[in-house]
This record gives structure tokens, sequence and C-alpha cells, in this order.
């Protein structure tokens, strides 16, 4: 009867675990799918809020009206440089910085000094007006470098590559000093290639964090032509003087074409790059933060 009972318990218990995680995963994907029906839904039906999981009323104006939309392929075009730039320098730096720091004190000294400060700065920032006045200070508004050179070392991924170095063992350290190899070949040739995990996951963090960021550029581009993706969409509105010079049939696709469905067809636009990438290192993802979050 005990044993029944626990099965029975055990039972009970995976399904609702079962239950529960269907519900968080339905949850999580209702606003993609709901992005997905508006994109695919006509103008009446997105602005009077009808539209829920279902398209109603099909049709791709809305995408019709985005292959039109230059601007939104500038923007896309922009973003892409700024993952490739940022990304690669967020990279080199993150790499750079916790190679040293996850040596031993005897090894690297000031080591506790240079981690305080990099400690302070993931707690605390400088404030926006300053951060504004630097950026602008040193020449680099309205330009590609405004997106990149001020975030260019991410503190986080830093301390999460710091920890990994620091899990791997010891013995390769003095293995390594025994062969006479020093610091940049230990770490090119011994470290990196082990720190995949690690590696995959803060480049990861670092490509969706630039593809995703929009309030940097609301304040620091000033062109349109320069603009970052999400910072157009997000500020994207369907103004009248948009309806002018359009041939008859532009024209009505245009006005079949409401501002929140334009919106919801370059959201899923913009999503695909990260859908993309992040099939390609998912598998070390989960690895790499675990790992990289188990010392101090």
């Amino acid at each position: 009867m005990i044993v029944h009972g626990n099965r029975l318990g055990t039972k009970i218990t995976d399904t609702a675990i079962i239950i529960i995680v269907v519900l968080i995963a339905f949850l999580s994907l209702f606003p993609i799918l709901n992005t997905v029906s508006v994109s695919l839904s006509d103008k009446a039906a997105v602005t009077s809020g009808a539209v829920t999981l279902f398209p109603i009323g099909f049709s791709f104006y809305n995408y019709q009206t985005l292959m039109q939309d230059t601007q939104f392929f500038q923007s896309f075009i922009v973003s892409l440089q700024r993952v490739l730039l940022g990304g690669a320098l967020q990279f080199l730096i993150t790499v750079l910085m916790a190679f040293p720091l996850s040596r031993d004190s005897s090894k690297f000294r000031g080591r506790n000094v240079y981690m305080w400060a990099v400690v302070f700065a993931m707690i605390f920032s400088g404030g926006l007006i300053p951060w504004y006045l630097t950026v602008k200070a040193v020449g680099l508004i309205d330009t590609i470098w405004a997106l990149v050179l001020p975030g260019a070392v991410p503190v986080f991924n830093v301390i999460l590559l710091m920890n990994f170095f620091r899990s791997l063992p010891k013995e390769l350290d003095e293995a390594s000093a025994m062969d006479g190899a020093g610091p940049w070949y230990l770490l090119l040739n011994i470290y990196i290639p082990l720190s995949l995990p690690a590696l995959a996951t803060v480049t990861l963090f670092s490509v969706v964090g630039h593809w995703n960021a929009f309030f940097d550029g609301l304040l620091l581009i000033h062109s349109p032509e320069k603009m970052p993706l999400q910072t157009y969409i997000n500020s994207f509105l369907l103004q009248p003087a948009q309806l002018e010079g359009l041939d008859p049939e532009q024209l009505k696709i245009m006005m079949q074409t409401s501002d929140q469905g334009l919106n919801a067809a370059k959201v899923m636009v913009s999503m695909i790059p990260i859908l993309l990438i992040y099939p390609l290192l998912q598998r070390y993802f989960i690895h790499g933060i675990v790992l990289g979050s188990v010392k101090e």
C-alpha cells in the first residue's frame, strides 16, 4: 500500500509539474503568437483589438508594406554592423580582462583591486547625463561608435568568463609552465579551446544585447540612415506624408495597413537573426552559465 501510494503521489506530482511547465511555455509563447497574428490580420481587426492567437481577415498587406520600407532595411544593415563590430569588440575585451583576473593574487599583483573596481562598475552606474556628455565630448554622437564603444566592457560577461577560467584545473598552468609556455600561449591554445561553452554564452549575450538595444540609438543617433533597427521600430509611426507620391496599388496596400500591424511585421522580421543564431549556441548556453557561476 505504501509503494502504491508513493507511485500515485509521484504521478500526481509529475502531472502537476507538466501542467505548470506547459502553462509557463504558453505564457512565454503567447506574445510571439499574438504578434504573428497581428502582423497577418487586416487593419479593422487589429484596430479593434480583436486579434489574439489567430489572424483575423488574413492578409500579407503589412509585409507588402514592409518590403517597400527602405528605412527598415537600412536600419537592419546598421544593426548588423553594430552586432558584428560591437560583438567582436566585446569578445576581445572580455577575454583579455577575464584571463588575468582569473589568476591568483600571487601571479597578478593588484588583482583584488581590479576585481573590486569591476564589481563596483557592475553595481553602480555613472548616470545617464554624465554618460551622454562623455560620449558627446569625445565626438561619437551620430556615429556607429556611439553604439559600440560605451558598452565595450560588459562587466557581467567578464565575471562569468573569469569564473569559468578559474574552474579549469590549475594543473594546466603548472604543466604549461614546465613546458615553457607563456601567458599568451596558455590563453590562446589551452584556455580558449576549453572554454567554448562560456565563450558561446558571452557571445550570445553580446549579440542579443546589441541587437535588442534601442534606447542609446534614440539619444545618440540623429540621422535616420544611421539609426539601428530596434530604435527605428520603437520610434516608428505611420505618417500621412507617407501616402504622398504612391501609385494606386501601393496606396491601396498602405491604406489597409495599420501602425500596430506594420510594427508587428517589423518585429517578426527583426527576430529572424536571433532565431537563427540561438539554436547554434544553445547547446553551450546552459553549460556555460552553470560553470561560469560556481566560483567567486
